[in-house]
């Protein structure tokens, strides 16, 4: 990658790492599903309008939705206003690639080599690790409620690589419009009638993740692979629970033991080796 792009990519890292940060700010104001909502609601209107079609079958564009948009941010956020910690949950996050595999290969039948099983069980090791030092000091529920979102996401990649979107900005915009609605209902029944008088701080929150984070980010994320391989620009989202780990701990105070860095070098260098293809052997001439 040029050196400036691969600043792009750093940076768009940083910016999604910095979400979660952001996102424990909003729920400080906002009830979990009606933030989502919310969230979505900005970032499909009123860009829809200028967007067109998505370019993919309309069954996608809500699979991709019930899937990323209700189920993996639905859950997350609940499952962070149930005490799960900024930077914890951009790591447990991760473990998307873990669940991305498995529903890829039952549900698109792709082989699950050597490669894949070793890097994943690493993951999963990290993950372990993760429930483990959580489980002592804090809600195995919430913890329960993040992975749960990790698999959703999961489960929602296998359907937009199906969908495979010519634009990706374009798909997250009708994404965003297709979540919303099921989003803002399922708080009414849930959280009751919404209460809208936040505070500055929890409306700039909802202006980062819908503008910078979900517009900013996926359309740069679809310039990037516009110009590269996927496989030249996917390692860079490893750099996400770096970003969010480090970021809670300085602005929230957030610790960051032992425990947590081991955990994050297992998941990402799994995550890192189940991705990554071996080299060809170079044959050996004869002198």
């Amino acid at each position: 990658m040029r050196p400036r792009h691969l600043a792009l990519a750093v940076g768009l890292a940083a910016v999604w790492g910095f979400n979660f940060v952001v996102m424990q700010v909003g729920l400080r104001h906002f009830p979990p599903l009606l933030y989502a909502g919310l969230r979505f609601t900005l970032a499909a209107f009123p860009v829809l309008l200028f967007v067109g079609r998505p370019g993919v079958p309309w069954r996608w564009v809500a699979a991709v939705a019930s899937t990323i948009g209700v189920g993996q941010f639905g859950l997350l956020l609940i499952g962070m206003r149930a005490g799960m910690p900024a930077g914890l949950t951009s790591l447990v996050l991760q473990v998307q690639a873990l669940f991305t595999v498995l529903f890829a290969v039952t549900l698109l039948g792709e082989r699950l080599t050597a490669r894949r099983v070793i890097g994943l069980g690493v993951a999963f090791g990290g993950l372990i690790l993760v429930a483990l030092d959580f489980g002592l000091s804090g809600p195995v529920g919430a913890f329960a409620l993040c992975v749960a979102a990790a698999a959703a996401w999961g489960l929602g990649n296998v359907f937009q690589r199906r969908a495979a979107p010519p634009d990706s900005l374009r798909f997250m915009v009708w994404v965003s419009a297709f979540s919303a609605p099921p989003l803002l209902l399922l708080s009414l029944l849930v959280e009751g009638a919404p209460t809208l008088s936040s505070p500055m701080e929890g409306w700039v929150s909802l202006a980062y993740v819908a503008f910078v984070s979900t517009l900013g980010g996926f359309g740069l994320w679809g310039w990037l692979l516009r110009r590269y391989d996927a496989s030249t620009v996917a390692p860079y989202t490893l750099l996400v629970p770096v970003f969010g780990m480090s970021s809670a701990a300085l602005m929230t105070g957030e610790p960051i033991s032992w425990v947590k860095v081991g955990a994050a070098a297992l998941i990402v260098a799994g995550v890192l080796y189940a991705g990554s293809r071996p080299r060809a052997l170079q044959p050996v001439l004869d002198r």
